[in-house]
Order: structure tokens, then sequence, then C-alpha cells
């Protein structure tokens, strides 16, 4: 018999997932309005950088609790702490009148949505229905997914026509529809139980996260062996050691690290670890390469590559479906496969990429890429047991996050290196910067797809 979906289930999938949708908008669109803000508050680029460092760093540092949070506190109570919190910040941000008190709003949002991005799969593996989990896990990547693409003209759109402060003002009303369908559709999917809180491993985490930010933050301004890069990123790993030795040695601690012994677990996470990589790269390489140059407009830059975050998002149900179907190996194989033929073509055009050359391949890549990334989480989980796949969840959505403070930093620091060259013209060093990005970008989606192919299990 077809098992149906409760509507509650689905308000409350759309509920959190417009959250976490406003939590990465606002990060994508607040990166066009960095010129205005420095000139309205009189700071420069690094330190307007830190309304998205700060950010990041918050999310970094809130998500690894989620399987605490979920164990101990109720859902519709941890939805409305975290939408409350968002809304906080977001009016804190639209009526800030100098940048310290953007910096506490956009900090306040990144407490609501660490809390609120693992809340809409946790909801799903609970509470869907065995055979449609992979269905709504890309309809969950799918309202997310849009967000990446909307936001660089969404931000530019609104800050040439009505100012940077309608970027937060203009989220307001989806938010309070994520409220009202979240009161109505949260259920509370199982009981639940007293943990004891790590705090040592909290505060491992909150060193190992901080340690990294400056660290990836200070590369571009700073030699890699000084205090700020060397010293920070040894901090870090040093803090993330003991972390993973902590983790292997307590009965009940907040990551559950052992998971990892799974090595279909372990081979599913690398992937998806390198896939936000080679996404986020992309998503820096290619609007910078239209503006710097092909000499075009940040708005175009970002009209160019909105095509193809619609194709990534539209794949991501697509493929979970089709998951539900014949099992994770051929959609996740499939998606892998028009990513790595998309970076191909990148690497080969990569000192003459016209715009329109740009637009078509990377409608392959990111409909490749949307139907991999949903279908690779729902696989992943799906290797572990029903009792540790929050935990699972916990892991993979804090990968994300490292991931993020990679990503960009990789492929800028490889454009920068050709850029040193001040002899030859900007547009040129550029070109052959970004070209190189992309073939290390190339070579990382084949790892991928020799990783997923040992590592994902035949038929359903």
């Amino acid at each position: 018999m077809q098992q149906k979906i409760d509507r509650h289930v689905i308000a409350a999938v759309i509920a959190t997932g417009l959250l976490s949708f406003c939590g990465v908008i606002v990060e994508t669109a607040m990166n066009i309005t960095f010129p205005t803000l420095m000139n309205d508050f009189k700071v420069d680029t690094g330190t307007v950088q830190w309304m998205t460092s700060i950010y990041l760093l918050l999310v970094a540092i809130i998500v690894p609790l989620s399987a605490y949070f979920k164990a101990t506190i109720k859902t519709k109570t941890l939805f409305l702490t975290a939408i409350s919190l968002f809304i906080g910040g977001i009016i804190i941000d639209a009526l800030a009148g100098n940048f310290v008190w953007l910096l506490i709003g956009r900090a306040i949002q990144g407490i609501g949505t660490g809390i609120s991005l693992p809340l809409m799969f946790n909801i799903i593996l609970e509470q869907v229905p065995q055979s449609k989990i992979g269905m709504m896990m890309g309809l969950g990547n799918l309202i997310t997914g849009i967000a990446p693409a909307l936001g660089p003209t969404f931000g530019g759109v609104v800050v040439d026509q009505l100012g940077w402060r309608w970027v937060f003002y203009l989220l307001l009303p989806l938010l309070l529809v994520s409220l009202v369908l979240g009161v109505w559709g949260i259920r509370q999917g199982s009981s639940l139980q007293a943990h004891r809180f790590d705090g040592a491993s909290f505060a491992l985490i909150i060193v190992f996260f901080t340690a990294l930010m400056i660290g990836i933050n200070q590369m571009s301004a700073t030699a890699f062996w000084s205090m700020p890069v060397a010293g920070s990123l040894t901090i870090g790993l040093i803090a993330l050691v003991i972390l993973v030795v902590r983790s292997l040695r307590i009965a009940d601690p907040i990551l559950r690290l052992g998971l990892l012994k799974n090595k279909r677990f372990s081979g599913h996470l690398y992937g998806f670890f390198m896939m936000q990589i080679l996404s986020l790269g992309l998503a820096f390489l290619l609007p910078n390469y239209i503006q710097l140059v092909n000499g075009n407009s940040a708005m175009l830059a970002g009209l160019i590559v909105l095509p193809a975050g619609f194709a990534g998002a539209i794949c991501a149900p697509l493929a979970g479906s089709w998951l539900d179907h014949v099992g994770p190996r051929t959609p996740i194989l499939t998606g892998i496969s028009f990513s790595i033929l998309s970076l191909i073509a990148f690497s080969w055009f990569g000192q003459s990429l016209s715009n329109g050359l740009i637009l078509f391949i990377y409608i392959g890549y990111m409909a490749g890429m949307g139907a991999g990334m949903g279908c690779v989480m729902t696989s992943a989980l799906g290797q572990l047991g029903h009792g540790e796949q929050t935990q699972g969840n916990a892991i993979m959505t804090t990968l994300q996050q490292f991931a993020g403070a990679l990503g960009t930093n990789l492929v800028s620091m490889i454009v920068a290196a050709s850029q040193i060259d001040t002899a030859s013209q900007m547009a040129r060093t550029t070109a052959i910067g970004t070209q190189h990005a992309l073939i290390v970008l190339m070579i990382l989606s084949i790892s991928i797809g020799i990783v997923y192919f040992i590592s994902i299990p035949k038929g359903k």
C-alpha cells in the first residue's frame, strides 16, 4: 500500500526549510552589500568580512549540539527558539546604527540558524515513511538549495533599488509564514531523555572553529607561518585531536565521532565534504570571472549563475524520488558524473569562458550536484542504525560548515597566486588562476566519483 506523508509533517518540513532558506539567503546576499557597508560604516575590507565570519562561526559552534538538543528539548521549542532569535537578529540588523550592532545581529542570526539547520532533516528522518524519505530529503534540499542561487541577485537588486537594510526587511514575511506553519505543523516525534551536557567537548568545539576561522580569514592578509595563520590553525588542530580522542572515550559525547569507523558512512562523508568545497569554490570563481575577466557587472554575474541554481534545486527532489524507487547508487553516480564532466569542460576552456559557456556548463554542473547532494545525505544516514542517524546528521551538518569556511578560501588563494604577476593584466592573470583552481576542483571531483563507486551499496 502506498504510504502517505502526514500534512503536518509537510508543513513542519517547509517551516524549518524556510527558516534555513532565510539564513542562507542573508549570508549570500550580504556579500554583495560589502562595498556599501564599508562606505556607510567607514570600515575596511578585513572588518566587513566579519559580517559573514561571525555568522558562520556561531552556526558552526551551535550545529554540533543538535543531537543533544533533539534528545533533551521538544522539537517545537527548538523551532520557536531558533525563529525568535533569527527574527530578533534580522530586526537588529535592519535598524543598526553602527557596525557593532550589525555584527551583534548577525551573531544572533547565526545562533538561530545553527539550531534550525539540522531540524528539518531530523524531522524527515523521524516522521516521514521510509519509502518517501528520498523525495522529502530532496524537497528539503530544494528549499535550501535555491537560496545560494537567489542570494547574489536578490542582494544586488535590493541594494540598487531599496538599500541594504531591505535585505533584512523583505525576509520578515517569509519568516512569519515559517512561524505559522511551524506552530501548526511541528509535532514531537520521539520521547525526551535526560543527557549530561559535555561542557569540555563544547569548549573544544568553540576553540576549534574559532581558531580555524581566524586562521583561514588571515591567510590572504598575513604570511602562512605567522601566528595569526599557522598559530591559529595549530591551536585548532590540537583542539580537534583532543575532541576526537575524548569523543571516543566517553559514553555520551556531543558528537559521536566513533561513527566514522563505519567505512561506508565515512566514504559518503568524504564525498559530501568535497562536494561542498566544489560548489562553494565555483560559487566564488564564476561570478569573479564574469566580472574581472569578462568585464561585466555584479548584477549580471548573479543573473548568469541564477539558472544553474534553479536547475540544481529542481533536480534535488526528482533525484530523491528516483532514489526511493531504485536505491541511491544510480542517482548519486549519475549526478557526480554530470558534475565531473562539467568541471572537465570548465578546466578545458578555463582561460576563454564566455558568459554563455559559463551559463550552459554551470547548469549541467548544478543539475548533477542537485541530484547528488540530497541523495548522498539520505544514503549516508541510511548506513547508520536508526538511533545513530541524529548523530550522523549532526556530523554531516557540522562538516558542511567546515567546508563553508574552507572552500572559498582554497580557490581564492589559487587565483591570488596568479594575480601576483603584476606585469600582466588583471583579467589575464585572473583567467589563468581560475583555470588552475578549476583543475584542482576537477581532480577533487574525480576522487569523489571513485569513493562513491566504492562506498555506495547496490540495490535499495
